[in-house]
């Protein structure tokens, strides 16, 4: 992915008003960012604990896409898996994250939601850059090419389903 600036990434939003977006927490660590290894750029809001935020390259365009999270609930452990990358969290380590779609429909389905890893950094799990907890990749024949090229290939029908 290519480096964003600030300016770039508030414009982008698709699914919030321009007030709304003029108003997120973008991360303040973008020149550090390994923009290299991402495919998308996500982060969770500091100042909005149940918002997220997804910023990405979508047929030539640049398309900011705000969530809204579930509030966190204690008690049971389970293991979840995030249906972009396919790396297994325990806990609140996968999240479903919801987002109106970008263009309204009407019909009552204005919302899409999938399970994703909490912090984002499936980009960073599929290259081997973060690790999941022990058991959390699971072993596959796949090269890192090919594991790099089915998460865009589900990430991008997540975001076709929200555009």
């Amino acid at each position: 992915m290519k480096e964003l600036t600030d300016p770039e990434i508030r414009a982008s939003f698709v699914n919030c008003s321009k007030g709304e977006a003029s108003r997120l927490t973008t991360p303040r660590d973008l020149p550090e960012l390994p923009w290299a290894d991402l495919d998308f750029l996500g982060w969770r809001d500091p100042a909005a604990p149940q918002r997220s935020y997804i910023v990405a390259e979508h047929e030539g365009r640049l398309v900011g896409l705000s969530f809204r999270l579930p509030s966190p609930r204690g008690g049971v452990r389970h293991q979840s898996m995030c249906s972009i990358c396919l790396t297994t969290h325990t806990a609140s380590g996968v999240t479903l994250m919801t987002a109106r779609r970008a263009r309204q429909s009407g019909h009552g389905d204005d919302t899409v939601g999938e399970y994703i890893c909490s912090d984002l950094a499936c980009s960073l799990y599929v290259r081997g850059k973060k690790r999941a907890q022990p058991g959390g990749r699971m072993k596959e024949s796949l090269t890192v090419d090919e594991k790099v090229e089915r998460l865009r290939t589900k990430f991008t029908g997540f975001l076709d389903a929200l555009l």
